[in-house]
């Protein structure tokens, strides 16, 4: 594989994190207007189906893409600098801006997730921490939606003691597993073995979705559910020269494939209503569904931007460049915008929309204003990127 066509796969998977990353503030200003039971603890007046689509929607392919290529990157990491500098690394990137960022988020959103719950207990502006509900099965001090660094830093973790470790594993069965992870990537038939371990840890949750619980105890499901997505990205950079023109060449048939498992996992969702959660059984029929449409819509998206986005231009390296930043703040703004709007005369959609804009302006100002080529930068980015092999390293593939 050349360098250019490496330099052109890089920029393009840099581009589908980035994309990613802004349907972030999509899907938690959706959380604002939803029907169903809410993972949060705030909710506007105004609900709309439509946010419940569009978060079953995004988050059926969202993590499962940040996770695949934050093991690939990962490898990627590993391979050209070595084990203790890709360790160093994600210290400085992810654990060192976790420390600083998550108190001060904590602080922030706990006081707006207050006001909210005084807008829902009285109409009216308000502090009362008294009237936050508990939601089920939710930590009271919480990883926020800085989880996926949190768990990313530890699958980096687990990588490396199996790296250490495989020195006293046979190297065929080593090869064994590597090409099975291979086949599996590369066969279509393959994803129907994929799921069934996401199925199985899809039972434990309503619907079969599996969400963060933000405890920082890890939960074994949620550990093993995004673990398998970090693992196919591993492999995913080893045999990257087969599986990457895989997907590219299979892109609109995986991404025609997950509609009609999509359809009928609706289906199946609407049939329940919003009954208590079905049984394991029905739950882990569920999840078979929801994850094999994870499978297949990652593996075409990232098919997609290989072959209609393979370099940058001046905007998407922007989104690029900014995406940590926004991937910090933007529940602020989602939250924020969504209190100011409470009593505005637009229906739940109206808001959502203007929730959408007014985030997206404010983590766009705040990034360039305060963050851009700055100390903030240095210290989130490490800096503008000069050499494309970097384009894939720099960031660490955020999200919440």
């Amino acid at each position: 594989m050349n360098t250019a066509n490496t330099d052109q796969r890089l920029h393009s998977l840099d581009n589908l994190r980035a994309i990613m990353m802004w349907l972030g503030i999509v899907v938690h200003v959706s959380v604002n207007y939803m029907i169903n039971p809410s993972p949060t603890p705030w909710r506007d007046s105004q609900t709309s189906l439509l946010a419940d689509l569009l978060i079953v929607f995004i988050h059926a392919f969202r993590m499962p893409v940040f996770f695949i290529l934050a093991g690939f990157f990962v490898a990627m990491l590993v391979a050209k600098r070595g084990m203790a500098a890709m360790l160093r690394q994600r210290v400085r990137k992810l654990v060192w801006p976790f420390m600083v960022f998550w108190p001060l988020l904590l602080i922030c959103m706990s006081l707006l997730v207050a006001v909210y719950a005084h807008l829902n207990a009285f109409g009216t502006m308000g502090v009362d921490f008294e009237l936050i509900p508990k939601v089920p099965g939710r930590p009271q001090v919480s990883l926020l939606h800085l989880w996926f660094i949190y768990y990313l830093f530890l699958y980096c973790l687990v990588y490396a003691l199996l790296l250490r470790w495989s020195a006293f594993i046979p190297l065929g069965l080593q090869d064994g597993f590597a090409n099975t992870w291979k086949t599996l990537c590369h066969n279509w038939w393959g994803i129907f073995f994929l799921t069934l371990p996401l199925a199985l840890t899809g039972s434990f949750y309503r619907n079969g979705m599996v969400t963060p619980l933000g405890s920082f105890m890890p939960h074994p499901a949620e550990f093993i559910h995004s673990g398998m997505f970090f693992c196919c990205g591993i492999f995913l950079y080893r045999f990257q020269a087969d599986l990457l023109s895989c997907f590219e060449r299979w892109c609109w048939s995986y991404l025609c494939a997950g509609l009609p498992v999509f359809i009928v996992f609706l289906a199946l969702v609407k049939s329940d209503g919003n009954a208590e959660p079905a049984n394991p059984g029905m739950q882990a029929v569920m999840a078979y569904l929801y994850n094999s449409v994870s499978w297949l819509w990652s593996f075409a998206l990232i098919g997609l931007f290989l072959r209609y986005l393979p370099t940058q231009n001046r905007l998407l390296s922007y989104l690029a460049d900014s995406s940590y930043w926004v991937y910090l703040v933007h529940m602020l703004g989602t939250m924020g915008f969504g209190i100011l709007l409470y009593h505005s005369p637009f229906g739940a959609v109206g808001r959502m929309m203007c929730n959408i804009v007014l985030t997206s302006l404010f983590c766009l100002l705040s990034y360039h204003l305060l963050v851009r080529r700055g100390l903030i930068e240095r210290f989130l980015n490490g800096g503008a990127r000069k050499k494309p092999v970097d384009a894939g390293s720099v960031n660490p593939g955020i999200s919440c």
